[in-house]
């Protein structure tokens, strides 16, 4: 796709803008986060205009995992299912398929695969199949974080032959370590998507 166009074969992901990444307040705050809603709103509503589709990834996981800190892994308790952290930012708007990923504990980093944060196995969301049922070649991404679940859904999309279109202002990094987001968005590119 054309770097700002959007189309019938087009869908716009959305990755895991929910309370705990998107809310100050949230567990795994992510700093300018809440900027990225209204940023999200707006090519919502230009992808729609357009006669794109749009798909929503949604972190959802269980109370006990071993991708938490308190559970062996490196993450604070975040988007527990069913609880407020989980929850879509209450300003964003909601249009289209959401793929919830994590649910069976595993490491949902990718809106396109989860892998066994103990084995290491991966295996496929429904994402693709949304995507590819409705005849998407092409994805636009915004969402959070760009250093982890943007840039891991980035690689897989493009991965999987998906034509891949980053927005670069519709994205914020968590940066656990200085430049992560620097780093995120120079694998993305080298990669072969598309910055806007």
């Amino acid at each position: 796709m054309a770097a700002d166009a959007y189309g019938a074969h087009t869908a716009l992901l959305v990755v895991d803008i929910q309370n705990d990444f998107a809310d100050p307040a949230g567990s795994l705050y992510v700093p300018g986060g809440e900027e990225v809603v209204d940023l999200a709103n707006r090519e919502i509503e230009r992808a729609l205009a357009a006669g794109a589709k749009v798909a929503y990834s949604q972190d959802w996981h269980p109370p006990e995992t071993p991708h938490f800190a308190a559970h062996g892994g490196v993450w604070p308790h975040h988007c527990v299912r069913g609880t407020w952290g989980a929850a879509f930012h209450p300003r964003l708007t909601l249009a289209g398929e959401v793929v919830q990923k994590g649910g069976g504990g595993e490491d949902g980093y990718s809106a396109f695969t989860v892998r066994d944060p103990v084995s290491g196995h991966e295996r496929p969301t429904r994402l693709l199949t949304v995507l590819r049922s409705g005849g998407v070649t092409d994805v636009a991404i915004v969402g959070l974080a760009l250093d982890y679940c943007v840039h891991d859904s980035a690689l897989d999309a493009i991965r999987l032959g998906l034509r891949t279109t980053l927005i670069e202002e519709g994205t914020r990094p968590v940066e656990l370590q200085p430049g992560d987001g620097e780093r995120a968005m120079k694998r993305i590119t080298a990669a072969g998507a598309q910055i806007r």
